[in-house]
């Protein structure tokens, strides 16, 4: 079984890993063009990438392998052939159980060690490309503005020689007031050695810049004295950096995402500590606050007596009428006391909402830390939920190669990830617990799991129409009806007396089970489980004997029969007993008359 598994999962995961992989590039493809980067930063960029990657990838792959492995197994009847001869489902999962159990632990070792320095040099190195200062590649005939501070106009270029005509160069660097405009009949860009200014070497043209001095009033901005420059051949400078500078990974390695198991519970606990700390402070401020001059709770010294906890206020030792208070001075008085009142409560609301809002980023950057600790267990997790779905479920629909098992993984994964994707959401704004969050999605597939195990176990028809049909019949009280046709060949010759009897003998049975449940309420007779066994034998026995008979009819009223007579059928089936009494009346046509 491992040599058949195990170079489908390494086949399965290259190809999820490329997959994602491109998605990847999808996303950060405008943070790639133009910037000049050598193919050994992006090749980089890659490999820290794929890495991150892996959870994605790793139980999609485990997915699709053990349904291709399994699907294959039924498709050419192996599975069969070793069920036969005696082998459970469950000895022949078992090296690959034993493998998923390994690969799982491997794999939350890798989520712990390998993936945080994997994401902080991914991120690093990310950050450090969008600051990458783009290349210097001007257009013809359009303003470029991926110069700072700097708007260029050209109106052609020579392609081989790099030589620009007709130039308009708009310099912001002193800001919009002191714009300053060259224009130029022709110049070239060059860069310096050290890559750290831009040269620009221009030929033929003028200079305007405003002469303004930040010292100067808005008075004196009618009249602004200007400078005028003509020349033959100038070179000037601007700042551009257009090396790659890599940014320190020392700041990104101290963030969630590059901290391990025990790094993640140990800043939790820091930050859950600080959390607590300064709402016990607030708590404690708005307990012991005064409020004009008069403190609503003293505390006891260590001699054993009181004073006030925020002196020099006044300590309130009993209630205060406040309504004597507020009409005591007159409706003017009690009208100013409403507004001082409203103005201190607001302070106070937008000094505790500033407050709280400082609190939510600690708590969400402490949600922050449990995601990613939690997410460190959800991955070998995953992969063997996968497993027991892929598996058992390949068994069942006995379809291998790379078509079905594909479209059956694609589907169950997007139901995952969306599920996964949700959940995240909800833990990250802390709309459920971090925990319920997270494992949401492993949870909601694990039914699914025993599910499909169980049935492949007992090579039961999961997706038989039929047999869904057949069980909705039963919820419904219908009965499933049978499916006889006349024989070809008859081995037994079905006798007209032997066949009367049999019928008579099985009409008293019915009347006498009916009887019998007329003396029952009508709530037991609706959860009766059945007709006895007796009954049930004497029926199949019937239906044996007379679907020997050469009558098209005969044979269409034993298909009348119930498949499984319930006491629900028993009318039904006493009409279709009198009705094959009927077909053989000729013979005994008192038979009629005596039932």
């Amino acid at each position: 079984m491992l040599q058949r598994f195990l170079p489908l999962l390494a086949m399965t995961f290259f190809i999820c890993l490329f997959i994602v992989l491109m998605q990847f590039l999808w996303k950060s493809i405008d943070d790639l063009v133009g910037k000049g980067l050598s193919v050994g930063i992006i090749a980089e960029l890659f490999f820290y990438a794929a890495i991150t990657m892996v959870p994605t990838a790793l139980p999609l792959a485990v997915l699709l392998a053990s349904l291709m492995v399994f699907g294959n197994l039924g498709e050419k009847f192996e599975l069969t052939a070793m069920k036969a001869s005696g082998i459970s489902l469950f000895r022949i999962m078992r090296p690959l159980m034993i493998f998923m159990i390994c690969l799982s632990i491997g794999a939350f070792f890798f989520q712990n060690d390998i993936l945080p320095i994997a994401k902080t040099k991914m991120w690093t190195l990310t950050f450090s490309v969008r600051q990458k200062s783009p290349e210097v590649e001007i257009p013809v005939r359009s303003f470029y503005d991926q110069i700072p501070n700097l708007n260029l106009y050209t109106e052609s270029k020579n392609p081989e020689t790099g030589m620009l005509y007709g130039m308009i160069i708009y310099d912001l660097s002193r800001g919009y007031d002191n714009t300053r405009v060259i224009l130029a009949d022709s110049g070239r860009f060059n860069f310096t050695e050290d890559k750290t200014k831009l040269l620009l070497h221009l030929y033929s043209g003028e200079m305007f810049e405003n002469m303004r001095d930040n010292s100067m009033g808005a008075g004196s901005s009618r009249y602004l004295p200007f400078r005028r420059e003509h020349f033959t051949d100038k070179q000037v400078y601007f700042p551009f950096d257009a090396n790659f500078n890599r940014l320190d990974e020392e700041g990104m390695r101290s963030q969630y995402i590059g901290q391990n198991a025990s790094q993640l519970i140990h800043s939790i606990d820091s930050i859950g500590h600080e959390v607590d700390s300064v709402g016990a402070i607030y708590a404690h401020e708005i307990r012991t606050l005064p409020y004009y001059g008069i403190s609503p709770r003293t505390e006891t010294m260590p001699d054993g007596s009181r004073r006030n906890m925020t002196p020099p206020t006044v300590v309130m030792e009993k209630p205060i009428d406040i309504d004597s208070i507020y009409l005591a001075r007159g409706p003017g008085m009690a009208k100013s006391y409403l507004n001082q009142a409203l103005s201190k409560a607001k302070r106070q609301k937008q000094e505790y909402l500033y407050r709280s809002l400082a609190l939510e980023e600690q708590a969400k950057l402490m949600r922050r830390h449990d995601i990613e600790l939690q997410r460190k267990f959800t991955l070998s997790f995953a992969c063997i939920i996968f497993f027991f779905i892929g598996a058992p479920l390949g068994a069942i629909i006995k379809k291998g190669g790379l078509g079905t098992p594909l479209v059956i993984s694609v589907l169950l994964f997007i139901i995952y990830f969306l599920i996964d994707n949700a959940g995240y959401k909800m833990a990250r704004d802390g709309k459920v617990p971090v925990w319920e969050g997270i494992w949401l999605s492993s949870l909601a597939l694990l039914p699914l799991g025993v599910f499909f195990t169980y049935k492949a176990v007992g090579d039961s028809a999961v997706f038989n129409i039929d047999a869904y049909k057949n069980f909705f019949r039963r919820i419904a009280g219908r009965a499933i009806p049978r499916d006889l046709t006349l024989k070809e060949v008859r081995i037994v010759t079905v006798d007209n007396d032997t066949a009367v009897d049999m019928l008579l003998d099985f009409l008293g049975d019915i009347d006498a089970e009916t009887a019998r449940l007329g003396r029952t309420g009508s709530i037991k007779k609706l959860f009766a489980p059945g007709l006895p066994l007796e009954l049930r034998q004497k029926l199949n026995q019937l239906v044996d004997y007379l679907s020997n008979s050469t009558d098209i009819y005969t044979i269409n009223l034993l298909n009348q029969y119930p498949f499984k007579p319930t006491v629900r059928n028993l009318s039904a089936i006493r009409s279709t007993t009198i009705s094959l009494l009927d077909r053989f009346d000729y013979k005994y046509a008192g038979a009629k008359d005596s039932i």
